[in-house]
């Protein structure tokens, strides 16, 4: 070999082994640009996330019903090449984007279902839909902002779907059903997702999701650790004796005794535990019992909710409530027989991939609009993925700053209102999340 080619053979080949990064570096991405690209393409598809939006406002479907809805969502995502699974967990649609360079999986999730509440905002593209709930027919509504979630998520869909070639590895997009809860006697949500290989194939080495919330509009509220409560549902059952309303001595009456029962519970938080640890929450939300005035019937049935940050306040929690419920009636002559579904766990933001993160978000928002927020007594069952993989999960305020906050219908209401103006902040949240966690963003 002639003496100039051999040493430039040796040459490079040194310039190999001792600096392999510069081999690579012409792989990696150039984030600038690409955030530049996220946020030019998301003002561009910004009018077609809106009629996203107003048509699934306008034909909201309870969970596991989410029919119409997935049919749209799967078509959409077919429309970007994407590889599409249909019929997770019922009707849930999980897309698969694979980027053009090597790199990581990320995940970007977003809840689908709506609610059993009919809508009383005046908007031209109101809910009108009904559905059975409960064994009755109910109003149906995008209550909770699940509407926003997904024309956000489609809209995060096209964005990255456009720059397919520079992306630095591969997104899966999750659209989850019956995030509010399965159906009576059903399964559903994202344990059924998680059970049915919504992570799997591949495996997402994190996960993004974001909810609506009435903070002013644009303003995103995150925090590491323990951010949404773990939720039970509770039901107590107390039974009397039946008699005639005029006698009620001739029996026992489980509707006073619930009465009773009621006010105990209040106590249990104000002051049976060390709420400076923690905030929680029990609350009764219905209660059923008797069919006329004049019978004290024998039974009433009472259900509610309980929220908790902390796993040992849950635990004082709940031998609180099978106290005071089972002494109060047993006072009364009368028994009750408390319940508590299995915890829904506590929704909590890996505190690594949160501070990695958090400078997205801030760059997104702009100065002084993204901040770590208090946590909420609220509960996301996006904590299933967070039980699998790292996990971030944050929120994007909606209440136009015309509106003082104080004022601003809750999620849930009949009257909730989120404002559109935050759609293409949210296209931008995770879309950049995505481009900045896949190009190893510090």
């Amino acid at each position: 070999m002639p003496k100039t080619i051999t040493s430039l053979f040796l040459a490079l080949t040194i310039a190999a082994v001792c600096f392999p990064a510069a081999r690579a570096t012409s792989q990696q991405p150039d984030l600038e640009a690409l955030r530049a690209e996220v946020d030019d393409l998301a003002a561009e598809i910004s009018p077609q996330v809106v009629q996203w939006r107003r048509d699934l406002h306008q034909h909201p479907e309870l969970g596991n019903r989410e029919v119409r809805t997935s049919r749209i969502i799967a078509e959409h995502l077919r429309s970007l090449g994407m590889d599409v699974r249909e019929q997770v967990a019922h009707t849930g649609v999980v897309g698969v984007l694979r980027g053009g360079l090597p790199g990581p999986v990320v995940a970007l999730r977003a809840d689908m279902d709506a609610l059993p509440v009919t809508e009383l905002v005046d908007l031209p593209f109101a809910s009108k839909e009904t559905a059975e709930y409960g064994g009755a027919e109910v109003g149906v509504m995008h209550a909770c902002g699940h509407d926003h979630h997904m024309a956000i998520l489609m809209g995060a869909a096209e964005v990255l779907a456009r720059m397919r070639e520079r992306l630095p590895g591969t997104v899966k997009f999750i659209f989850q059903p019956a995030e509010e809860g399965a159906p009576a006697g059903e399964e559903g949500g994202a344990r059924l997702m998680v059970e049915e290989g919504a992570l799997e194939d591949p495996r997402p080495d994190a996960i993004f999701g974001l909810h609506v919330w009435p903070y002013h509009t644009g303003f995103i509220g995150y925090r590491p650790g323990a951010t949404m409560a773990s939720s039970q549902t509770l039901r107590i059952v107390v039974r009397g004796s039946q008699t005639h309303g005029a006698v009620p001595w001739g029996g026992v009456d489980p509707i006073v005794t619930s009465a009773q029962i009621i006010l105990g519970l209040q106590t249990i938080v104000s002051r049976q535990v060390d709420i400076t640890a923690a905030p929680a929450v029990v609350t009764i939300g219905q209660i059923n019992g008797g069919v006329r005035s004049n019978i004290i019937p024998d039974q009433v049935t009472m259900v509610g909710t309980v929220r908790t940050l902390d796993a040992e306040m849950r635990e004082q929690i709940e031998a609180g409530i099978r106290r005071t419920a089972e002494r109060i009636a047993e006072s009364a002559g009368a028994a009750a027989e408390v319940s508590l579904s299995s915890p829904l766990p506590l929704t909590y933001n890996d505190p690594e991939l949160t501070r990695r993160m958090a400078a997205t978000l801030e760059r997104v928002a702009g100065p002084g609009r993204a901040e770590v927020v208090p946590p909420l007594t609220g509960a996301e069952d996006f904590s299933y993925y967070q039980q699998e993989i790292p996990g971030l999960f944050f929120f994007l305020g909606i209440t136009p700053e015309s509106i003082p906050l104080e004022e601003a219908a809750p999620n849930h209401s009949p009257y909730f209102f989120a404002d559109e103006a935050a759609l293409p902040i949210g296209v931008r949240a995770l879309a950049n999340l995505v481009v900045d966690y896949l190009g190893g963003d510090q």
